[in-house]
């Protein structure tokens, strides 16, 4: 079937058209959708959101190159996912951050004796005093919420060295705000 007959399907609101689009178009959005996401299940979600987004806008829409339609459509979609992903898995780098850091600056152990304005100044402090590389692994983790892996990458460490590294800037900091009077 030919575009133009499937776009008429639409506006006469027939479920056919999406079955129509499916069969000249399916496997394109579903390629293009991998392209971005390459996972399975996020595709096949994207080009059903796709035929629901393409069923939604034709009409009062009639696009002219319903190929071109359809693609920006399933692109449009497929950009906001990983968008999601993305960000769904930038939480959970928070979430492992912030954990790591729990011990060190517990709220109900932190509040009463300092503010938080004042804790900043104080952690800040202490970062000026460590070397570079332990400073910048420092900030990547737990001002960028960068994963380990990524910091190894880029600043061409090994992962066990940036855990360390971590690790024992962590311990000196535990020491260093008990040291200004800060409990932990």
């Amino acid at each position: 079937m030919d575009d133009l007959m499937i776009i008429e399907l639409y506006f006469a609101r027939d479920e056919q058209a999406i079955k129509e689009t499916d069969v000249k178009y399916g496997k394109l959005c579903y390629n293009l959708a991998n392209n971005i996401l390459g996972n399975n299940e996020d595709s096949e979600e994207c080009v059903n959101d796709t035929y629901l987004s393409v069923w939604n806008k034709i009409p009062p829409t009639r696009p002219n190159n319903f190929m071109a339609f359809i693609c920006k459509i399933v692109r449009n979609l497929s950009m906001k996912k990983l968008d999601f992903n993305r960000a769904l898995k930038h939480t959970q780098n928070i979430t492992a951050s912030f954990s790591e850091l729990e011990e060190i600056l517990s709220y109900t152990r932190t509040v009463p004796n300092c503010e938080y304005e004042e804790l900043g100044k104080l952690i800040s402090n202490f970062l000026r005093q460590e070397k570079e590389d332990a400073r910048n692994v420092f900030i990547r983790r737990y001002y960028f919420f960068d994963s380990i892996s990524d910091i190894a990458s880029r600043y061409s460490f090994t992962e066990s060295k940036v855990k360390n590294m971590l690790y024992r800037s962590r311990n000196k900091l535990r020491e260093y705000l008990k040291k200004e009077g800060i409990e932990v």
